[in-house]
């Protein structure tokens, strides 16, 4: 892969950094699911969409927020990216929940795009805390 200086990926339009952001994501949660043992297709496409669906993702971003969880840098980037306009959103989800969802992508993508593995694993590990806290809150 070409390499990509930093300021390169500072200037990429935040719905490319959402675009890169998403895919870090996918195969994050692919790898986690596995790892816990869910090996059936059907059952691992169901799972996913727990952790990579726009709702999940609005959901982690806002409380991330109001936790002060991002740096300046990153919520510059947030507010990119709930600011970029798209042109469609996916049935199923509001304009705003599609927007949080995309600045949460961006965020992503940009930290990964500049090598921060450490910091988009973080975020990672966060989100399947989150999500698995809400998983289980659902059962009781």
């Amino acid at each position: 892969m070409g390499e990509l200086r930093d300021i390169d990926v500072k200037q990429l339009n935040a719905l490319a950094l959402a675009y890169m952001g998403d895919s870090v994501l996918e195969i994050a949660i692919r790898e986690h699911l596995l790892r816990i043992g869910k090996v059936k297709p059907h059952i691992l496409h169901r799972e996913a969409t727990h952790y990579v669906s726009a709702k999940a993702q609005a959901k982690v971003v806002r409380k991330m927020m109001e936790e002060e969880y991002f740096t300046e840098e990153e919520l510059a980037v947030l507010r990119r990216g709930r600011n970029a306009k798209s042109g469609s959103v996916p049935k199923n989800t509001d304009v705003q929940t599609y927007n949080y969802s995309s600045a949460f992508e961006a965020v992503l993508g940009y930290l990964y795009l500049l090598g921060q593995q450490e910091r988009v694993d973080g975020i990672i590990a966060y989100t399947i805390q989150m999500v698995e806290a809400d998983k289980e809150a659902v059962k009781k």
